[in-house]
């Protein structure tokens, strides 16, 4: 014998509240739907420094330097933490003239390969297009790391499928998940 239950399509929502998502949920519409999109600053091993959580409908160039602020690294000495590192490396989706001139700004080195628009940009106004940046194709192999983060990071279920509904909940989750991994790699590192 084989049941069959009904299906739901064509009911009406169970949703009291069809509007917008109110802003402290961080979700946004994107091409899949309503999601959320974590920007994340890591270290050279893969430990993360900072993070912003934005709704899926944020473009990543845009959030680099509110990213970048929210680096606060202490000392080992006194003194206020560190808040600049020495060098960026990013991905092709930030390589605005905003983003390199907050860079330059702040005299933080920036390791980012150019989009290929912008090369033929460059090219068709000759002379006047200015000097291309620096790219050093070496050190951008270590641009890995953070996705090896974000892999760490997305070990965890709730993380990964972002099961909380307010965005204080699911970065609370993401710090600890975050400080987890800080302390694994800070004593396998020692032993």
């Amino acid at each position: 014998m084989v049941l069959r239950f009904r299906a739901t399509q064509g009911a009406p929502s169970n949703y009291r509240f069809l509007g917008p998502e109110p802003p402290d949920h961080a979700i946004g519409r994107s091409c899949g739907g309503l999601t959320s999109k974590l920007h994340l600053v890591s270290d050279g091993k893969g430990r993360m420094l900072g993070a912003v959580l934005t709704g899926g409908n944020v473009n990543d160039t845009t959030m680099m330097a509110e990213t970048m602020d929210t680096i606060r690294v202490p000392r080992a000495e006194r003194g206020r933490p560190r808040t600049r590192p020495d060098r960026v490396l990013a991905d092709k989706g930030y390589p605005s003239r905003a983003n390199r001139a907050w860079l330059s700004r702040r005299r933080i080195k920036a390791t980012i390969p150019k989009k290929r628009d912008q090369v033929s940009n460059r090219r068709r106004k000759g002379s006047s297009g200015g000097r291309p940046p620096t790219f050093d194709p070496g050190i951008y192999k270590g641009r890995n790391v953070v996705e090896r983060c974000f892999n760490r990071l997305k070990q965890w279920r709730g993380i990964a499928m972002r099961s909380d509904k307010t965005a204080r909940n699911y970065m609370a989750a993401v710090h600890l998940a975050s400080t987890l991994i800080w302390l694994k790699t800070s004593f396998s590192n020692t032993t």
